[in-house]
């Protein structure tokens, strides 16, 4: 693979990482008390042109 490929991917990588960290902390503050609580987590990334579906599925504790 060549070096654009891997910049491209990485930065797509990181983008999708930073956001949906953000997104679930400000689910997680809005939900409020959240301790104890486990929450069943699922990811779904689909690149058309690629016929890719990839499915991450994961727990997330609460705070």
């Amino acid at each position: 693979m060549s070096d654009d490929f891997n910049m491209s991917m990485r930065k797509f990588l990181k983008q999708v990482g930073v956001t949906s960290q953000q997104a679930i902390e400000t689910a997680m503050r809005e939900a409020g008390d959240t301790a104890g609580k486990t929450f069943e987590a699922k990811v779904v990334l689909r690149i058309e042109g690629l016929d890719l579906e990839h499915v991450v599925i994961g727990k997330i504790e609460g705070a």
